[in-house]
């Protein structure tokens, strides 16, 4: 009988220090894996590329994914990618999540370039479909200096509501 109960109680032991360690495994895991997919415009200004950036192992809460998701997506690809970028100098502020919606707050070259609809399309467009393919996000509200504005000087594009992929 004490034989049975130093066993059952063995038992047990093993299966907590199981449980521990296969929690503590899991919890140092990123949520989102070991990298995120980043989205470029290709040079035709509507095919999107993508490649892989590594993440963080302490990289786990969403706001912080998403705003070096936004930051990769304004510095764009390699250098040697032929693609559409947004302009040197642009800035990516902040990146905050609240609900589906991520909230981008980009400065400087953004709000001055000249460029045309082409242009435009394809840098926002690369914008949303690289923080949209994060879980739990579906659209992507744009504002400038901290301010939502109308449209970017070219006013090609209304930056006024959040985007989606189905803007384009």
């Amino acid at each position: 009988m004490k034989t049975l109960r130093a066993l059952v109680v063995v038992a047990l032991l093993v299966v907590v220090v199981a449980l521990l360690i296969g929690r503590f495994l899991v919890a140092r895991r990123p949520p989102f894996g070991d990298s995120i997919a980043v989205y470029y415009a290709k040079s035709d200004g509507t095919t999107l590329g993508k490649w892989s950036v590594s993440l963080s192992p302490d990289a786990r809460d969403l706001a912080s994914v998403a705003f070096y998701a936004t930051e990769q997506a304004v510095v764009g690809p390699p250098p040697d990618v032929m693609a559409v970028r947004f302009p040197s100098g642009t800035i990516a502020r902040s990146t905050h999540v609240t609900g589906s919606t991520a909230t981008v707050d980009l400065a400087g070259a953004v709000d001055t370039a000249q460029s045309g609809s082409f242009t435009e399309s394809g840098e926002f467009k690369a914008l949303v479909w690289t923080l949209t393919s994060l879980p739990g996000v579906s659209a992507v509200q744009i504002t400038i200096d901290g301010a939502r504005v109308q449209a970017l000087p070219g006013g090609h594009l209304e930056l006024d509501e959040p985007l989606t992929r189905q803007s384009w």
